[in-house]
């Protein structure tokens, strides 16, 4: 009897420590991959940038969460009623042109330059009454000073012209999964046949 509890006692303290072991290896292994992921960020990525974002479900994420997908960005405002529905609906266009099996890992990701009018409910509408409510499109606001800094990233130039209307470049944007910039297509209604094409490459 009491080797029998002996050896239980024996096979019991064995299993916990291979237990820990293999917990200890695990948490090294993620510790390692984070490293990795991290360190593999050149200087040119946006995953540098210490802005925080809002987005249409009121979440605040850094951009740097992003990484990993390929990202397809515009800046846009709500209450536009010129131009960003026509950005809108490129978006949409180039967004059904990509083959389903490559949309896991692709984000489309709009940016509004009137964070003040565009709060995360307004957002939310937007997003609804577009049809772009699922987890493959993000709506983000931030301060002025980040929205600044990223339209400068983008090579887009805005300016208030008045209270409830801006100018604004209407570029559209492709970013690869560690958050460099790598194709652009500026216009309105135009073929976005080369810019589908780089998503579907970078996409996999």
């Amino acid at each position: 009897m009491k080797v029998r509890l002996m050896f239980k006692t024996i096979v019991f303290i064995s299993s916990f420590i291979l237990l820990f072991i293999s917990c200890d290896e695990k948490q090294k292994q993620d510790a390692a991959e984070i490293i990795e992921k991290n360190t593999s960020i050149s200087e040119l990525s946006i995953y540098n940038l210490p802005s925080t974002w809002t987005t249409q479900n009121n979440k605040s994420i850094e951009l740097k969460e992003l990484q990993g997908d390929v990202l397809v960005m515009v800046m846009i405002y709500t209450s536009c009623k010129a131009a960003c529905p026509r950005l809108v609906a490129d978006m949409r266009s180039i967004e059904a042109s990509i083959p389903e099996e490559k949309k896991t890992n692709v984000s489309f990701v709009l940016i509004s330059i009137d964070p003040e009018t565009d709060t995360p409910a307004r957002l939310k509408k937007f997003a609804i009454e577009n049809n772009m409510d699922t987890e493959k499109w993000l709506f983000l606001r931030g301060s002025e000073t980040d929205t600044r800094e990223f339209a400068a990233v983008l090579a887009v130039n805005y300016k208030k012209i008045s209270p409830m209307d801006f100018s604004h470049s209407n570029i559209i944007s492709v970013f690869n999964q560690k958050g460099e910039l790598v194709h652009q297509k500026e216009g309105l209604g135009v073929n976005n046949a080369e810019t589908v094409d780089k998503i579907i490459e970078l996409a996999h």
